[in-house]
């Protein structure tokens, strides 16, 4: 059997996933990032080898994408953000046109084809004002965890909207909110009612089609989804199973699989990882800057101990593998 991972290093969250030549999912695990990106790479892969029931040398390609896909070390392709989204949008959700992507440090709404090729995008990474994180920020104002923003939001039943556009701003206005006896529901709604608002401004610069799909960390937060519905007045689609978060690593494995199809048909190898590249490559000759001594720094491997961040792992049976979500 045939294997394939797929690997998204994002500001907040690493995710990973697998599929199996039917291209069926297998497993799938989630982490913080943290700062150490090559080891959350690292941390990852053996969360979802372990999920999946499966050894390193089971998984013959590695896709990898994110803003950190370079760090990967095990990498036999990278991957950008925009591609791996939109081939992994319509191969889930066919009649996809316009996608929405919100990340902890970005939003991005991007356009595609039919074919899952990317005609237009509109990226806001300026202010945290617009981006998941700002929903964290509130969140630990008022004192609640990630994982409770969702369903504490959906007890509002007067959002106040958080009208500044800045971050440092907000923040003072949540404040003001607070001392002045609204409910803590209330503002956690207000918020999201406010990057939904920014959301679809900028689905709008790249020109709205029908066919919608909702992917990130905020697919899980069902306040959030009924926020951006209301202000597109449309419906999402959302891949169900918790995948949306993990659209990004799905197309890396999706397209990883296809270019292990083609190698296959053609008879030919599969290619080296990233790692062995480098290793392959000729020294450098070392540059000297004084008579004294050569200038050549050392780095050392990161550990795998997986110290550092809390893991939370999507559990599956490892003895019948979910079936293929399209």
């Amino acid at each position: 059997m045939i294997y394939v991972a797929g690997i998204d290093i994002g500001s907040t969250y690493t995710k990973a996933i697998a599929l199996d030549a039917g291209r069926r999912v297998v497993g799938t695990a989630v982490r913080r990032t943290g700062f150490k990106l090559a080891q959350a790479s690292e941390a990852v892969f053996d969360d979802l080898m372990k999920t999946c029931g499966l050894e390193r040398d089971q998984v013959v390609y590695v896709g990898a994408t994110g803003y950190g896909r370079y760090t990967v070390p095990f990498r036999h392709a990278q991957i950008t953000e925009l591609t791996a989204h939109a081939q992994a949008a319509v191969h889930l959700f066919p009649d996809t046109r316009t996608i929405l992507d919100i990340g902890g440090q970005d939003i991005k709404a991007i356009k595609v084809d039919a074919e899952g090729r990317v005609k237009a995008f509109r990226l806001n990474d300026k202010c945290a004002a617009g981006t998941g994180a700002f929903l964290e920020k509130t969140a630990r104002y008022l004192g609640l965890s990630t994982e409770d923003i969702g369903p504490y939001a959906l007890r509002s039943t007067a959002p106040k909207a958080i009208s500044s556009v800045c971050a440092v701003f907000a923040e003072s206005e949540v404040i003001n909110h607070l001392s002045n006896g609204i409910p803590a529901e209330d503002i956690m709604m207000g918020a999201m009612v406010s990057l939904g608002g920014r959301a679809i401004q900028l689905m709008r610069r790249v020109g709205l089609e029908p066919g919608y799909m909702l992917t990130g960390g905020m697919t899980r937060n069902e306040a959030m989804v009924h926020a951006l519905e209301k202000a597109l007045g449309s419906s999402f689609h959302v891949a169900p199973n918790g995948l949306g978060q993990l659209n990004g690593a799905y197309g890396a494995a999706y397209l990883g699989l296809r270019r292990v199809e083609k190698l296959l048909a053609e008879g030919r190898p599969m290619p080296p990882t990233a790692a062995a590249q480098q290793g392959q490559a000729p020294a450098k000759a070392v540059r000297r800057w004084s008579a004294m001594a050569a200038t050549r720094k050392r780095f050392e491997p990161c550990s795998s101990d997986g110290t550092g961040c809390p893991v939370v792992v999507v559990k599956r049976n490892t003895d019948a593998p979910a079936q293929a979500l399209a």
